[in-house]
């Protein structure tokens, strides 16, 4: 049996069971949006009963990086090496991503897309009890 639990009432969730071993924040130096995005992800992962999954922050600072890494632009937001919100691809540009959120164009995803996205992750990897 799963725990109801909700953000700011804006999406329920029963409690996360999937093995996450990390998610990555990969960003770059002059992004001023990636400690906005790791802190809706430590918020959503916490009220989930997943804070135990580490959130870790990866400065990319070459294209080399940037292509060996899975980057899309800063931020970008990985579980376990998979881009949460995978769009056109991934880029060797160090520039800043844009996300398409409920109120327009933003820097980072809300907090109900990230529940919503991790969501359709635990769906998918059938580890839900």
């Amino acid at each position: 049996m799963g725990v109801v639990v909700s953000i700011m009432g804006s999406v329920r969730l029963t409690m996360f069971t999937w093995r996450a071993s990390r998610i990555q924040v990969l960003h770059i130096e002059d992004c001023p949006n990636w400690q906005e995005a790791g802190d809706r992800v430590r918020l959503v992962l916490d009220s989930i009963g997943r804070g135990d999954v580490p959130v870790e922050f990866v400065l990319i600072r070459t294209e080399a990086e940037a292509v060996s890494s899975g980057f899309a632009g800063s931020p970008t937001i990985l579980l376990d090496g998979q881009d949460l919100f995978p769009s056109q691809g991934n880029t060797a540009d160090l520039a800043c991503r844009v996300y398409l959120t409920e109120r327009g164009f933003a820097g980072a995803p809300t907090v109900g897309q990230l529940e919503r996205t991790l969501q359709e992750r635990e769906a998918l990897s059938g580890d839900r009890s």
